[in-house]
Parts: C-alpha cells; sequence; structure tokens
C-alpha cells in the first residue's frame, strides 16, 4: 500500500512542479515576437518559443539530478520521455489559461498584491520588504511588471484548477482498508492519494476537450535537442 501511495505522490507533485515551472519562463502573448524558427508550440494564437521552452526544460533536467544524481542520465530522461512531458505541460497551462479567459476569470489587484506579499522570497523578518522584492526582481533580470503579469497567470491557473478539483467527488475507502489501517490514519492517506488521483484525471480531461477545439501545433525539430 505504502508502494501505492509513493507512486501516485510522485505523479502528483511532478505536475504540479512542470506546472510552478513555466510560470516563470513564459507569459501569454496575443502577436508574433519571434520568427516561426524560434517557435516550438502554438496553441490557438498564442505561441510558445523555443526559449521559452528550453529554458524550463533546463530547469526540470537540473530539478531531476538533485534527485536521482548519477543515476539520471541521457537514457533515464528518454525512458521518461522529459521533453516530450515538459512541451504538453506547457501547452496544457496555455490551454486553461485561455479556457480562463473565456470564462472571464480573472485576478484582482488586491488579489495580486496579497499573493506578492505573503512570498517568503519577498520578506525580511517574517515581513515583506518591497526593497527585497526589487532587489529579487532585478538580480533575476526581471521587471515589475512581467513578474505581476506572470504572477497573475500563475494565479488564475490555480484559480480555474481548484474550480475544476472542486467537480470532484472524495472517495469512498472500503470497511476492509479501515478495518486493516487501526486508526485510520493510512486509510485517510489513501483517500487523499486516490482524491489527488482524481483530481488530476478531471483536470487532463478537461484539458483534452478543449485540446479538440482548440488550433494546436507543434514544431517537434526544435525540441528533439
Amino acid at each position: 500500500m505504502l508502494k501505492v501511495l509513493r507512486t501516485h505522490a510522485k505523479y502528483f507533485y511532478f505536475l504540479f512542479f512542470i506546472v510552478i515551472l513555466s510560470f516563470i519562463f513564459w507569459g501569454v502573448g496575443t502577436v508574433d515576437q519571434t520568427g516561426v524558427a524560434g517557435i516550438a508550440a502554438e496553441v490557438g494564437k498564442y505561441k510558445i518559443t523555443s526559449e521559452e521552452y528550453w529554458k524550463t526544460y533546463e530547469n526540470v533536467i537540473r530539478f531531476y539530478r538533485d534527485i536521482y544524481k548519477d543515476k539520471f542520465d541521457e537514457e533515464f530522461e528518454k525512458k521518461m520521455k522529459l521533453r516530450e512531458k515538459v512541451l504538453d505541460s506547457i501547452i496544457n497551462d496555455r490551454v486553461l489559461l485561455i479556457a480562463a479567459k473565456d470564462a472571464g476569470i480573472r485576478i484582482s489587484d488586491e488579489e495580486l498584491h496579497e499573493a506578492i506579499t505573503q512570498e517568503p522570497a519577498f520578506m525580511r523578518n517574517g515581513v515583506f520588504d518591497n526593497n527585497v522584492y526589487l532587489n529579487r526582481l532585478r538580480l533575476n533580470r526581471i521587471t515589475v511588471e512581467a513578474y505581476e503579469s506572470l504572477k497573475r497567470q500563475e494565479l488564475t491557473l490555480y484559480k480555474i484548477r481548484r474550480l475544476i478539483e472542486l467537480s470532484v467527488d472524495i472517495p469512498d475507502i472500503s470497511p476492509d482498508v479501515k478495518e486493516v489501517s487501526g486508526d485510520g490514519r493510512t486509510a485517510n492517506m489513501l483517500r487523499q492519494v486516490m482524491l489527488n488521483d482524481r483530481k488530476e484525471k478531471a483536470i487532463k480531461s478537461y484539458v483534452d476537450g478543449l485540446k479538440k477545439q482548440i488550433k494546436i501545433k507543434v514544431n517537434t525539430q526544435l525540441i528533439s535537442g
């Protein structure tokens, strides 16, 4: 049972990690700012540049190398199909943002301000410090306007994902599992894993449905390395 828990947890957190990474490096654009040769994918009228893709991919690789150390090699990478998963995840996020815009989902200035001022990276002695905020952005070579735009997208994605997840029913655990677990903690852990799995499946189903309605083009040569 613990093996099942670990397997599902890794799957869930892998997807979540990819989602967070994608916001660090790309935003939603409405016009071409790069030649056709530099476009890794198109989702409707929005573009994903090869630079945006490779920056995200490199950070994912760094993440897995930190975890698996010497075990992570080119063969391991190919087996996990990380290149395809990274691009697919960025495309899925873009599809969700398009859906959120069509549904009128937006992030208010108050929501944005609250999210930024509660970010630990911008705090000093447990309190938001505007100088720390500006310095960190400067060190990462990102303007306030660009960061706030990305943050709005991150919050928008979180909001639409939460709306989809709320439609998922809490799974029932069989009496046999409850009896074996004794104090019920194992049953509760299993229920949470099952719930997370259902949430991800619901989001995937929702995105897959949207993809059938949106024109998506992928330049596989740009992610072949």
